[in-house]
């Protein structure tokens, strides 16, 4: 498929654009590994498949209409006539195949200009004298096309057999059958005025180090990231008490980093609606109003949450609870240590949620 329609009506430009217009479809058709050769209708036409149905199919993948263009490949006309085998097998529906085109269109354009941006920050600093970005460009593709497809494709099937993993043992477990998560939010604090004061390319890097370390830490514990927005980050578990140990070990992994601002974060606990590997409901919009509200560098639960956490043992009794002095830098999920500390906060009014109780959560440290 194309992203835009580049010309081919023969009309005169300067030489700049000329070159710059001949290396973009060299690179498409390296890409590709096809040449144009259809319109949407002939490319609908050879694979059998209705013009109508063609059309929401190449929008879901998030293409622009072309009109007559002869802008697709051999490529596109196999893809099609996939897709609309599936439907007609009777293994998916007509609206599930739209939904399995919208969501792998969403999720490799978010990948490829992702990489795309990082190629081009790299060949902006490693440009040879004398030699232009589109002399460059060309050859990296040609040798990193064949890595990048099959690394791709290892981390799809990971991430396909880590889901369907899930899916079976939702078949045997109840209470992930009712959908029921532990989400959390976590969020910079004053981010909004800090980006007003820093330059493009630091809050570029600041960004990203947050998303870094946030992404790694989560998937370290064995929690899920949904998704992040710059200055916050989405992540689900099925075990609260993960959980909790995450948001903890968060807020102490940043507060390690000079660079990166204060966090604090949200953290509710109940059922939850997933689509499209997104997640909603009640429960989302309630921590994300926790984090909203929760001092910097503190973690706020919802009483669901609490009380999760509390029949599963993970919380010490009042009685017993110890001094947050002497924090070891290490906790284990799992072992002894894997102990927390909850602490009734003043109700408040959260906008759209009425009154809620939030508790703060800490650790709590065991006596040698």
């Amino acid at each position: 498929m194309v992203g835009e329609n580049v010309g081919g009506n023969g009309g005169k430009g300067d030489a700049a654009d000329s070159e710059e217009q001949t290396v973009a479809l060299d690179l498409e058709r390296l890409i590709l590994d096809a040449p144009r050769r259809y319109t949407p209708y002939q490319a609908a036409r050879a694979a059998d498949v209705p013009m109508e149905l063609a059309t929401r199919f190449w929008r879901a993948m998030g293409f622009p209409d072309i009109g007559q263009s002869r802008a697709l490949t051999d490529g596109d006309v196999i893809a099609l006539r996939r897709l609309a085998g599936l439907v007609e097998s009777g293994l998916i529906s007509e609206p599930m195949a739209i939904q399995v085109a919208r969501s792998t269109g969403q999720t490799t354009a978010r990948l490829a200009g992702w990489q795309m941006d990082t190629f081009l920050e790299s060949l902006t600093q490693s440009i040879e004298p004398g030699m232009t970005r589109a002399e460059v460009a060309y050859p990296l593709v040609e040798l990193l096309l064949p890595e990048l497809e099959q690394f791709l494709v290892y981390v799809w099937r990971r991430q396909l057999a880590a889901v369907t993993g899930r899916v079976v043992q939702a078949a045997e477990d109840t209470e992930i059958t009712s959908g029921r998560l532990a989400v959390g939010f976590a969020d910079l604090v004053g981010f909004t005025r800090l980006s007003r004061r820093l330059e493009e390319e630091e809050l570029g890097t600041l960004v990203e180090n947050f998303e870094n370390t946030c992404s790694d830490l989560i998937a370290g514990f064995g929690g899920r990231v949904i998704k992040t927005l710059g200055d916050e980050i989405l992540y689900v578990t099925e075990d609260p008490a993960t959980a909790a140990e995450i948001a903890l070990s968060l807020v102490e992994a940043l507060a390690k980093e000079d660079t990166i601002p204060a966090l604090r974060v949200g953290m509710a606990f109940g059922t939850v609606t997933s689509r499209m590997g997104d997640v909603f409901g009640t429960t989302v919009n309630l921590a994300s109003r926790l984090t909203s509200i929760a001092p910097k560098d503190a973690v706020l639960v919802d009483g669901e949450f609490a009380a999760a956490l509390e029949q599963n043992g993970a919380v010490v009794p009042p009685s017993v609870c110890a001094s947050m002095e002497g924090l070891e830098e290490h906790h284990t999920p799992g072992s002894a240590e894997h102990r927390f500390h909850l602490q009734p906060m003043w109700r408040r009014p959260v906008r759209g949620l009425g009154l809620v109780e939030p508790w703060l959560l800490s650790r709590h440290v065991h006596d040698l």
